[in-house]
């Protein structure tokens, strides 16, 4: 008798709320403005990974107030927000959260109406022109290295949403490559044990960029 193939099984929590719109926000990103350098390694290794065609950034580093003093360096992938707006507002319900929180996007389901686009306050979605990922048109973003609603590391997967990483327990590439360590991932208790100790050596209070938006109220 032939022994089963084996699966992947990954620790989930149940999302909760109608049609997956909201969930608990497992698995997050934190950025620490004050070790971003702007080396640009996190989109590189991001491109690379996921074969992230021009054009299109999953991730990009912004500076704020460049050449004045207080000049702030600031990774912006998705946030993978707890209340998405963009999952709020995706008319064809596309956009959905995992149950580990993760926010993902059925390429096979998006229409391209935008909408998405203009609800991310973090400019997340991307809207490629050609035909990168088989489709035209089709919005493209951040994945948190998770791949996307098809069989594990399938070629239709690696091809419409890029490397696998979470599934095979590893954290995303861009946080995995980050030198001074600005792009945290991981669970989201973790993620703020991060935070609280990073704070407290430095005398600061709250205050982390994009907390409320990613986080809300508590995770």
């Amino acid at each position: 008798m032939a022994e089963p193939k084996s699966t992947i099984t990954i620790p989930f929590r149940q999302a909760a709320g109608p049609e997956l719109k909201y969930a608990p926000s497992r698995l997050k990103f934190y950025i620490d403005v004050k070790r971003c350098i702007e080396c640009g390694g996190c989109e590189v290794a991001c491109k690379n990974e996921n074969n992230v065609p021009p054009g299109i950034a999953r991730i990009r580093v912004v500076t704020i107030n460049e050449g004045e003093p207080g000049e702030t360096n600031v990774a912006v992938p998705c946030m993978h927000c707890s209340k998405a707006p963009c999952v709020a507002v995706c008319p064809v319900d596309a956009l959905f959260h995992r149950p580990d929180g993760i926010v993902q996007v059925n390429k096979e389901t998006c229409i391209g109406c935008g909408y998405c686009l203009y609800a991310c306050p973090f400019g997340a979605p991307q809207f490629p022109k050609g035909s990168p990922f088989g489709a035209r048109g089709v919005m493209d973003k951040c994945t948190y290295c998770a791949g996307g609603p098809e069989v594990p590391f399938s070629d239709r997967e690696r091809r419409l949403y890029g490397a696998n990483r979470v599934a095979e327990g590893k954290l995303p590439m861009c946080a995995s490559v980050c030198s001074t360590k600005a792009l945290v991932a991981g669970d989201a208790e973790e993620v703020a044990n991060v935070v609280r100790m990073r704070m407290a050596a430095r005398g600061a209070g709250g205050g982390a960029w994009g907390w409320e938006a990613a986080y809300g109220k508590g995770y």
